[in-house]
């Protein structure tokens, strides 16, 4: 059986999507290079929620808060600097430079990236995106591997949370 294209989750509540995130976190470390997820949905899909449940999975104790105001919350995790940025303020995409984005998208670590469809630059860069959606309590979370890194990741993910 050869690699997925993408892979589609239903997820019934918020512990699910918490659980979703930590299956994500499994597939992804270590982090022996660059590593940029996207997380894309409309307000109150869960990106935040999921993003939660990855950085806890990889043993982040500190509270996780959506990084709507700061734009971009940094953790250090036993497997290496996970950095969290929420686009959804951003007005131009200029404004991604004074992130000091160019400071640790080239180095071994993770970047999830919430809204990065407002950084048409950033968004070819993604080796996963992750597009939420909800109805109600249930979310549904659709896993695309654009490149080839994306699609060995997708291989090494469940088909579904519950596997």
């Amino acid at each position: 059986m050869g690699q997925p294209e993408s892979l589609n989750w239903k997820l019934a509540n918020t512990e699910e999507t918490l659980a979703a995130g930590a299956l994500l976190a499994g597939g992804l470390t270590p982090f022996d290079r660059p590593v940029l997820v996207g997380l894309v949905g409309p307000l109150g899909a869960g990106k935040t929620t999921l993003a939660r449940g990855l950085l806890q999975a990889l043993g982040v104790k500190d509270r996780v808060k959506s990084p709507s105001y700061t734009l971009v919350e940094p953790y250090q995790t036993d497997f290496g600097p996970v950095y969290h940025l929420d686009l959804y303020r951003l007005a131009d995409p200029g404004e991604l430079e004074f992130l000091g984005l160019s400071d640790f998208l080239d180095e071994p670590g993770l970047t999830l990236v919430e809204w990065p469809e407002k950084a048409p630059l950033l968004m070819r860069r993604m080796d996963c995106i992750v597009s939420l959606d909800y109805s109600g309590e249930e979310r549904t979370a659709v896993l695309t591997g654009p490149g080839e890194r994306g699609k060995t990741l997708l291989a090494r993910l469940p088909l579904s949370p519950g596997d």
